[in-house]
């Protein structure tokens, strides 16, 4: 080899000697060209840098460290990879180029079975090729796309790990989702997945290329191909995050059973981690320090006025656990020891007024559905409940707790015909894992509107705490919402989710067992959807809209109803037991 030959770079970066037959045009507009597309900056960068010949690890951290692009959440990412055996993480593809070096130089060190399938224009820097599989997006029919495809079976076949761009090409911006983002991901993700039994790591890439390329792009789209060099220069300094939320198993996608669905299942998972449509809730200034809780009340007082009620406020009785219902006039002492209880219990989920006691005029008012521990003499348990044609009476709609949540009109339901308003319910703690604390305060709605089956139509709101995610509660009322008219929120939940994400769970409107899939996969601490919600759903519940409760520390509370005799007549009978043949019949 000669001295000429042998200083020659390893990585020939010029358009003329990118392409694979060059004309004379090209080579005589080469130079030209170089310098217009940034390649002539690139190949500088490259010599200056001394890229040449270097292994491909220190390869792509060098081009990283020269282009100051910082990169945030790799432990994070690293931690949710299986650290051997087949797997695939499949991306967004916001830049065009520098996220394949970053993805490919990052598992890299993490499995060194590791391959990315990549543009083949990728193929110009000769030190990295080993990291990827190329294949040609711009000329589907290509041959090298066959041999792509058939090389990333291998590869998941033989237990690597596979990394994947399923939209093949750059993210643009698109009209109808009215944001920059991916175009169409192919179903690759999806067939190796299904076939191997390989888990998928959803790996969302933060940013997007500058505005003069997306304008560009506008007008023409291969313009978007041009400007990939000149984009990867504005990066510097420049800070990319990754972020993922859980593997994606390939029974949990096979349980979705439509392929398009899958995909699109995979595409909302990585989308659902763009940071940038995460707003926390606003932090609560003007609200004092909480003050001490009250004191117990004393327990004799309680045993007493429960022993007082007449026989038919007494609903019924489960091993240590009894049923009642009482108003404040009969029972004062237990009224007052379920406003402390419930404090003690909304303060554990953030949602507390901050008093000694959560109390309020509606108390003297509503009904109180109670569930006593004669073992223990406490209360273990409490719904408060509004008789609307009652309460109506005397003080209209503004004698309804929820009118100051939401504004009725004529024709919702607590208008037309006697209804039940359900709220303030609270399981104390020490009993909230355990089945029997909710079944009785149901199995006592149950028996109460079997003594008064004009009663048909139970409405309120399920609690969704603020320890929740703003995107969860925004996922819950975008899935759950199905039913608007008739009544609005006064002061309206404004949840904010990423287009993407919009657009999948439209078509998934009451899908309750993919919102807990979704609300876990935001959960830290794997918080699953309230299991009230769920409960009213099991009951053939309709879902109104979200409000915000101004008077319960701004929670946000979704407001349902419940067209008892259309319940399922499994939850009836378990919940009526034998006075549901007589509920049904009753003609009023």
């Amino acid at each position: 080899m000669n001295n000429s030959s042998a200083n020659q770079p390893l990585s020939d970066l010029r358009i003329a000697a990118m392409s694979p037959s060059p004309g004379i045009l090209l080579k005589m507009l080469g130079p030209v060209l170089d310098r217009v597309l940034g390649i002539s900056k690139m190949r500088k960068l490259y010599l200056d840098n001394a890229f040449s010949g270097l292994d491909k690890q220190q390869f792509s951290s060098r081009l990283l460290e020269a282009l100051g692009v910082k990169v945030n959440g790799i432990d994070d990412v690293i931690a949710q990879i299986p650290k051997s055996g087949r797997a695939i993480v499949v991306c967004n593809h916001p830049y065009g180029m520098i996220e394949g070096v970053i993805i490919a130089h990052l598992l890299y060190r993490h499995r060194q079975d590791t391959k990315i399938m990549a543009n083949v224009g990728l193929k110009v820097f000769k030190e990295i090729r080993d990291y990827f599989i190329f294949a040609n997006p711009l000329k589907p029919k290509s041959p090298i796309n066959t041999t792509a495809i058939k090389q990333c079976f291998n590869h998941i076949e033989q237990d690597g790990l596979l990394v994947l761009f399923p939209a093949g090409r750059v993210s643009f911006f698109r009209p109808e989702k009215g944001c920059i983002t991916d175009g169409d991901w192919n179903r690759l993700t999806v067939n190796l997945a299904t076939k191997f039994d390989a888990p998928v790591l959803p790996l969302f890439i933060s940013g997007t290329n500058s505005r003069l390329f997306h304008r560009m792009g506008r007008i023409y789209y291969r313009f978007r191909l041009l400007m990939l060099a000149r984009e990867m220069f504005k990066l510097q300094q420049h800070q990319i995050s990754l972020t993922s939320n859980g593997l994606v198993s390939a029974a949990q996608l096979k349980s979705l059973q439509n392929v398009t669905k899958m995909n699109d299942y995979i595409r909302t998972r990585c989308y659902l981690n763009d940071h940038s449509y995460h707003a926390p809730w606003p932090e609560q200034n003007d609200l004092p320090d909480a003050q001490p809780l009250a004191e117990p009340t004393d327990k004799s007082l309680i045993k007493h006025e429960l022993a007082q009620l007449p026989a038919e406020q007494h609903l019924l009785d489960f091993k240590s656990f009894s049923v009642y219902y009482g108003y404040q006039a009969q029972i004062p002492a237990c009224v007052h020891e379920i406003a402390r209880l419930r404090e003690v219990t909304f303060r554990t989920m953030d949602e507390g007024s901050g008093n000694p006691i959560d109390g309020d005029k509606f108390d003297a008012t509503y009904m109180h559905l109670l569930v006593f521990d004669h073992k223990n003499d406490e209360i273990i348990g409490a719904y408060r409940i509004g008789q609307t044609d009652l309460l109506q009476q005397n003080g209209g709609l503004s004698a309804l707790y929820l009118s100051q949540m939401f504004a009725f009109k004529p024709e919702f339901i607590n208008q037309r015909e006697p209804c039940l308003e359900m709220g303030r319910s609270f399981i104390v703690q020490a009993h909230q894992n355990s089945f029997h604390g909710l079944l009785l305060l149901f199995k006592g709605i149950g028996a109460f509107v079997s003594q008064n089956p004009r009663y048909r139509t139970l409405y309120g709101t399920v609690s969704l705490s603020k320890l929740y995610d703003p995107r969860s509660v925004a996922l819950i009322n975008k899935i759950m919402v199905t039913q608007p008219d008739g009544v609005y929120a006064r002061t309206t939940f404004d949840g904010k989710l990423h287009p993407e994400v919009n657009a999948f769970v439209e078509l998934e409107k009451n899908n309750i067992a993919l919102l807990s899939t979704l609300v876990r996969v935001l959960e830290t601490d794997d918080k699953d959807i309230p299991v009230l919600l769920r409960q009213y759903h099991k009951l053939g519940a309709k879902f109104h809209c979200t409000g915000i409760d101004t008077n319960f520390n701004q929670t946000p509370g979704l407001l349902l109803s419940v067209d008892l005799p259309k319940a399922p007549a499994k939850l009836l009978k378990l919940y009526l037991g034998a006075a549901k043949d007589e509920y049904l019949a009753y003609r009023g």
